[in-house]
């Protein structure tokens, strides 16, 4: 931010608001409230996708076992989530900064922060599918294509200006989310389940509580815990410090809650009622133009939020790698541009394997980072106590991360596909986190921390502690 104050500092003002800090720690005086950071996560978790995760299940494998993932998916997002906000709180720093002086060096952090952005875009482009997909099935004669389009540069201009106008939009929805989907609970309330029995006993032919059902849709569920996690701390970076304990649990924990418990729940009973895992679809059936309206709305606030933490991660691995440095803004535009090519491709017909490795690699990612932090730094004692993420002080790689992460994300996907038996293909997600945890202490014991930071250097880094 290095640019002369002009006019009682609006130039540099106005610079911050565009930028949002991609690159840099968030200092003090541009800290937000905590309950505004809360509201800007909560666009991510009232994302439709979270409400059909809970109708899949249900229809798929039965109420009770959609009801005990969804809780084991809260509790573990939860904790990792909490976590996050403290480093990233404490620190000022997202993930991807976090990462350069956590484990994995200034490269190491590079590749990781590029598929994360590749998440991010694989996420906007499914929420602009499902908007384009809802249109459609409301006005037929527009085709899918040119929604897909119209959708995923739509959201560009929400994100132009950072958190601060993030914050500002979702306020100005919420209040409409909230009426259009009691709107639809209302309706859906008057009309004739497609199952009659009781909500918790949904359970199709061949399912049984717990058991393989249960591990499946715990799998299921592990394909969205780690981003929700890594993602809290592209916002809890904003908490201030005079607001910081509470700040944590609200930003690191209520998301979590409301992604998986709140949104999850609702998802189960419109399953139940309905029969069918869409919510876009009966959500249309219900309401007609305002079911339309509602999935845009939905999907509009999670895609915010996407784009901008992919914008954050783009522009972290194209600094790092090439010193690539147009702004954050320029990285919205890519963001954007790749989610629209990613839709017309149909990436829907592929989320099971995208799905599979993103819920390793990001599992192992988490349990990385705080294993860093609490465990190597704090316990250990090994390397500084704080996350230095500036080039001229690290190294290029640390293999305490880039080791733990590969070798727990290659195993962690062999038992995701099945072949080391049922039981850890269901778990394959949180199995990675535990080997990478352990891996994590075991390679930072064995090089001493030599490769957290430059010999000699000496940082003016604030610490964490």
């Amino acid at each position: 931010m290095a640019e002369v104050i002009e006019n009682d500092g609006k130039t540099i003002e106005k610079k911050e608001k565009k930028e949002d800090y991609a690159l840099e720690r968030v200092p003090e005086h541009y800290r937000m409230n905590w309950w505004s950071i809360t509201n800007v996560t909560l666009g991510v978790a009232t994302a439709m996708l979270f409400m059909q995760m809970g109708s899949l299940m249900t229809v798929s494998f039965g109420s009770m076992n959609a009801l005990l993932a969804e809780i084991y998916a809260t509790i573990v997002a939860g904790t990792l989530g909490i976590g996050i906000a403290y480093i990233a709180g404490k620190s000022g720093l997202n993930v991807n900064l976090m990462a350069r002086g956590g484990g994995f060096g200034y490269i190491g952090a590079s590749i990781t922060s590029l598929i994360y952005a590749l998440n991010f875009i694989m996420y906007c482009a499914i929420e602009g599918a499902i908007m384009a997909y809802a249109v459609h099935e409301y006005i037929p004669g527009i085709p899918v294509w040119g929604l897909m389009i119209f959708f995923g540069f739509a959201v560009v201009p929400f994100n132009w200006f950072g958190v601060k106008q993030l914050d500002k939009l979702q306020k100005w929805t919420l209040p409409l989310f909230v009426i259009l989907m009691g709107a639809g609970i209302v309706v859906a309330a008057k009309l004739e389940p497609a199952y009659a029995g009781s909500l918790w006993g949904v359970l199709p032919e061949g399912m049984a509580v717990g058991g393989a059902s249960l591990v499946t849709c715990i799998g299921i569920m592990n394909g969205l815990v780690g981003i929700i996690a890594l993602l809290i701390s592209d916002y809890a970076r904003f908490i201030k410090p005079d607001q910081f304990k509470m700040g944590v649990f609200m930003v690191g924990f209520i998301p979590a809650l409301v992604c998986f418990f709140v949104m999850g729940m609702i998802g189960i009973w419109f399953g139940a009622r309905f029969m069918q895992e869409n919510p876009g679809i009966y959500f249309v059936q219900l309401i007609g133009i305002f079911g339309a309206l509602f999935t845009i709305l939905t999907q509009l606030r999670i895609n915010i939020t996407n784009l901008y933490s992919g914008s954050l991660s783009l522009a972290n691995f194209f600094e790092n790698v090439f010193r690539f440095k147009p702004g954050r803004n320029f990285w919205v535009f890519f963001t954007a541009t790749a989610a629209v090519v990613s839709m017309l491709l149909g990436v829907m017909d592929h989320l099971g394997p995208l799905l599979t490795f993103q819920g390793v690699f990001l599992f192992a990612w988490a349990a990385i980072v705080i294993c860093d932090a609490f465990v190597v730094k704090k316990v250990l004692k090994i390397g500084p106590d704080y996350f230095e993420y500036r080039q001229e002080y690290l190294y290029a790689w640390n293999p305490v991360g880039v080791i733990s992460l590969i070798i727990s994300s290659v195993i962690g996907t062999i038992a995701a596909f099945g072949l080391m038996g049922n039981f850890l293909e269901g778990f394959a997600a949180f199995f990675a986190g535990i080997i990478a945890f352990f891996l994590t202490i075991a390679l930072a014991v064995m090089t001493k921390g030599k490769y957290y930071i430059k010999q000699g250097e000496k940082s003016d880094m604030l610490k964490t502690n």
